[in-house]
């Protein structure tokens, strides 16, 4: 059997993946970054976009937002703030987050509402585009 890499990807509400996978690609601080078994030791900081678990030639694509990537030699380890399985949303419910986020920004009566309105809008396009 091949090498396969140990990848648990947990998030505040629930550990949404704990298994052996072939390859996993990571949307790190500085540019997306694959891990493969046996890589060497690294930690990034997750940018907001779509993590890719490759296995057995199926992939799956879980929006991360947030929080940080561990390798070491027992494998990948993802706490983000936010993960979302994007098998799990549809391009319906997404325009209908962008048009909520895209109105409270413009209805927004003071710089600090604006500016939690403005976060919560850059989620929601981030989200759009690891759906596309």
């Amino acid at each position: 059997m091949a090498d396969k890499l140990h990848f648990a990807l947990v998030s505040p509400e629930r550990e949404l993946f704990n298994g052996e996978v072939d390859h996993v690609v990571v949307p790190g601080s500085e540019g997306e970054f694959g891990v493969m078994p046996n890589h060497a030791p690294v930690m990034s900081v997750i940018q907001p976009g779509a993590l890719r678990v490759i296995n057995d030639g199926a992939e799956r694509r879980i929006f991360v937002n947030g929080g940080f990537a561990d390798v070491t030699p027992e494998g990948l380890t993802v706490l983000a703030e936010e993960a979302v399985d994007l098998a799990d949303v549809t391009a319906t419910e997404i325009e209908l987050q962008l048009k909520n986020a895209q109105d409270d920004v413009r209805d927004a009566n003071s710089d600090e509402k604006r500016e939690i309105a403005q976060r919560a809008l850059a989620r929601v396009e981030a989200l759009k585009a690891a759906a596309a």
